[in-house]
């Protein structure tokens, strides 16, 4: 699982988390477990949906590659509701096995080849009882989204606390095949500080996320193009999979 270099960094992961927000996709994650159950977040980040799952009642397991992201997490869990944990998604190793598996923020298009990405599903696979249920999202590539990421169209501002005022706008680098490499550009205004972020992800096809899942040991899924629970088409926004264990 790569880690972005700039959120290993505490000051770059708190930028993150300022501007960083879940809305619908938010609600579907706390919603979608009706009752307590054991709950892996792989890609946890700063942890915003991890803490609202552990606020309705289940046993939450957060991991995450990033330090930076990692620190921030912890610090807006104050009473250590979650056990955070440093890993790649890949390698982690723990002794719970999980109900469901959740992979939020688009993290799963960190993953940029079909090796780097098995490896992580087969070991998400492994700490899954049998019949659990992972949901990972992925941005639909017929939907171009990348085409909107300039900084006329993206950019905003916010009052970071301890900052202050914080203005962020994305651009993109390259597309080329299935990847998009774009950049996060932070300027700090009361010091003109800018501070950049490079990503590059993987936009997968929905006929690939399916052979992936299938090669790790994944039966049934089922897919949505969008939060409110439509199913997934062509012209979909989002590819939302519910694979079974």
């Amino acid at each position: 699982m790569p880690v972005d270099p700039a959120f290993a960094r505490f000051d770059m992961a708190r930028l993150y988390d300022a501007f960083n927000h879940h809305g619908e996709d938010g609600d579907f994650y706390e919603n979608f477990a009706q009752t307590p159950c054991r709950v892996l977040d792989i890609g946890c980040g700063t942890g915003s949906v991890t803490l609202r799952l552990a606020n309705r009642g289940h046993t939450v397991t957060g991991v995450d590659p990033a330090d930076g992201m990692l620190q921030v997490a912890r610090m807006k869990d104050s009473e250590g509701r979650v056990d955070w944990v440093r890993a790649p998604a890949a390698e982690f190793s723990l002794p719970d096995r999980f109900d469901l598996a959740i992979m939020t923020g688009h993290v799963f298009q960190v993953f940029l080849d079909d090796v780097g990405t098995l490896a992580a599903l087969r070991n998400i696979h492994q700490h899954m009882v049998p019949g659990g249920r992972l949901i990972l999202e992925s941005r639909n590539p017929q939907d171009k989204a990348w085409q909107d990421w300039t900084r006329e169209k993206t950019r905003e501002q916010r009052v970071v606390d301890g900052i202050g005022t914080v203005d962020v706008y994305y651009q993109i680098k390259d597309v080329e095949g299935e990847h998009v490499t774009f950049d996060a550009v932070f300027t700090i205004e009361a010091t003109g500080e800018t501070l950049v972020s490079e990503s590059r992800l993987r936009f997968a096809p929905v006929e690939t996320i399916r052979g992936l899942l299938s090669a790790a040991g994944f039966g049934e899924v089922e897919l949505l193009g969008w939060w409110d629970g439509t199913p997934y088409s062509e012209t979909s926004p989002e590819i939302i999979a519910i694979a079974h264990a």
